[in-house]
């Protein structure tokens, strides 16, 4: 099963190949900011947006954010299954 998970974006990488690093769970992860990077003026570090398999589908606010991920962390082996496999492209 794959979820929308929240993450923050943490690093604009490339403007032309709609990249960024963002923070999901600790795990530091290059994603696709392609479908919502021109929504409102674009994206900024430090803003949150839902994602799915590596994409970022939608920006969010930090309160949904966080009662986003505390409602995934209550489904329990879900949410860590979908955080195993961020690790395994996970950006240093």
């Amino acid at each position: 099963m794959c979820l929308g998970i929240p993450g923050k974006i943490i690093e604009l990488r490339t403007t032309s190949e709609h990249l960024a690093v963002a923070d999901v769970g600790g795990v530091r992860r290059e994603i696709n900011i392609g479908l919502v990077a021109d929504d409102d003026g674009g994206l900024s570090v430090g803003e949150w947006v839902l994602i799915h398999v590596g994409f970022a589908m939608a920006v969010i606010d930090e309160d949904e954010a966080h009662r986003t991920i505390e409602f995934l962390r209550e489904l329990g082996s879900l949410y860590d299954e979908e955080i195993d496999q961020l690790r395994e492209g996970e950006v240093r």
